[in-house]
């Protein structure tokens, strides 16, 4: 197996599935069918999923509302998304843990970087809400930092599309997909990947990306089996 332990990351876009907003049932089902399928070939699984499908930091800052305060409410916004993931996660029997980055000692447990890894060393599927704690970071750089701290072997970027191309491939039919890419050829192309912060972390740690389809059923198990799969970043 070439993983041990994966970091997932989710979008909270994706949760909508056709919805206009909010949470898909049906989508949330699939993903936590896709995770269970992982977690019985023995990885260990920790998740950050983001909270764009109820409310963004960057929304609220366009609406005249101070940045800060809307990064605050996006946080807040994740936290619904972990809740339902976990509660989709523990329907189908597996055992799990939300971790949050602000404290919400009724719903949640307070993140501390040796707890998580030994849930996660127990077996169970750890879910980190509230992004950082912190405003002006993303959901991105949560799933960077998490991934260095709990040291897994890579951060798995569950999107629409199935990996990273040299122009948008929704609006140009002659994009073209790469494999694989290095950090450094990311920045010289100008490829839009991960916010810069957290592509900077995962630069700096040599931690891979691999950016790849997660609405075909099926494509995370594949990956997961060493088959090439969407695009991997590396140094």
């Amino acid at each position: 197996m070439k993983y041990r332990r994966v970091l997932l990351k989710l979008s909270g876009e994706s949760l909508m599935g056709d919805k206009q907003f909010g949470i898909d049932n049906q989508r949330l089902s699939t993903y936590a069918k896709e995770i269970k399928n992982i977690y019985d070939q023995k990885i260990e699984v920790a998740i950050v999923i983001g909270g764009g499908n109820i409310f963004r930091g960057v929304q609220a800052e366009e609406g005249g509302m101070d940045r800060t305060h809307g990064d605050y409410m996006g946080m807040l916004a994740t936290m619904i998304n972990s809740m339902a993931l976990q509660a989709a996660l523990e329907s189908i029997g597996l055992d799990t843990r939300l971790l949050s980055a602000i404290e919400m000692k009724e719903i949640s447990e307070p993140f501390i970087r040796r707890k998580a890894v030994r849930h996660l060393e127990k077996g169970r599927v750890v879910i980190f809400g509230a992004g950082t704690g912190n405003p002006f970071f993303t959901t991105d750089s949560a799933a960077s930092l998490r991934a260095i701290e709990i040291n897994a072997d890579v951060i798995l970027k569950g999107t629409r599309v199935d990996g990273i191309y040299n122009v948008d491939p929704e609006k140009n039919a002659e994009a073209v997909k790469f494999d694989q890419i290095s950090f450094d050829d990311i920045y010289s192309k100008g490829l839009k990947v991960m916010d810069m912060t957290a592509f900077t972390l995962c630069k700096e740690n040599s931690l891979p990306i691999i950016v790849f389809d997660m609405d075909t059923p099926g494509n995370l198990s594949k990956l997961i089996a060493g088959e090439k799969i969407g695009t991997i970043v590396h140094n």
